[in-house]
């Protein structure tokens, strides 16, 4: 199993050129080493022509569960699969927290995404409130078990398709990062209701000094990376920390 490396350059960089340069310089680092690396840009960044198959793969930030239709702003699995686009993520906080994306709208997004074709990076995490309140783990199976509802082999194919991304929403761009000894106690939790083919990456304020002890020492089988991505030369550390 490869470790799966994701960058989330989220609402980031403003313009194309910007986007080819990091991209470019990070396909390159990227050659010969081992991980599976992806890079989810904007929308707007999704042209296929500008990335390197084999090196690195696209993904998305998010998906619509219709296949079509009146949906103003949506973009649909379709569209995404004719970029050439292989992963998406879903269930991102930022998601769930400034647009009120349910655990059931994850659910529907999953199932539409993996009926395509497409591989999902799944996101889970408490808040700092649940945290402190004891309910962790109360939240954590709860967003798995709903979120991947009615999911099953013969829906998925191969369940391999579908990634957890353990990202506690306390850490995720604070610069307060979860420790490698709660981090393995998380993934171990969340171990108990998935099936043992599914990679469960670690997310949140992840930097190449920390990074590959959440690997080796914490247990993650990859990372989701937000603002350090966005510096080619901090992300491709990071990428070689996985090896």
């Amino acid at each position: 199993m490869k470790n799966l490396i994701v960058a989330n350059w989220k609402m980031n960089p403003s313009t194309q050129a910007e986007a080819k340069e990091i991209f470019d310089t990070i396909r390159d680092g990227a050659k010969g080493l081992k991980s599976e690396v992806v890079i989810c840009p904007p929308y707007v960044c999704l042209y296929a022509s500008s990335f390197g198959k084999g090196v690195v793969s696209m993904g998305a930030q998010n998906v619509h569960f219709e296949e079509k239709g009146a949906f103003t702003g949506e973009i649909s699995t379709a569209m995404l699969k004719d970029l050439g686009v292989e992963y998406v993520i879903i269930g991102h906080s930022e998601r769930r927290k400034y647009f009120g994306e349910t655990n059931e709208a994850v659910n529907k997004k999953i199932k539409a995404s993996l009926k395509a074709g497409l591989k999902i990076i799944f996101c889970i995490g408490e808040t700092e409130e649940e945290r402190n309140a004891g309910k962790k783990s109360e939240v954590l199976e709860g967003q798995i078990k709903n979120g991947l509802a009615g999911v099953g082999i013969a829906q998925a194919k191969s369940l391999e398709n579908i990634n957890i991304a353990y990202e506690p929403v306390w850490a995720i761009g604070t610069g307060n990062n979860c420790s490698v000894e709660e981090t393995k106690e998380s993934l171990d939790f969340i171990r108990k209701f998935i099936n043992p083919d599914m990679r469960i990456l670690y997310g949140g304020s992840v930097k190449s000094d920390n990074s590959a002890d959440y690997i080796k020492q914490a247990g993650a089988n990859g990372l989701l990376v937000g603002g350090a991505s966005l510096k080619p030369e901090e992300f491709i550390k990071i990428i070689k920390s996985a090896e």
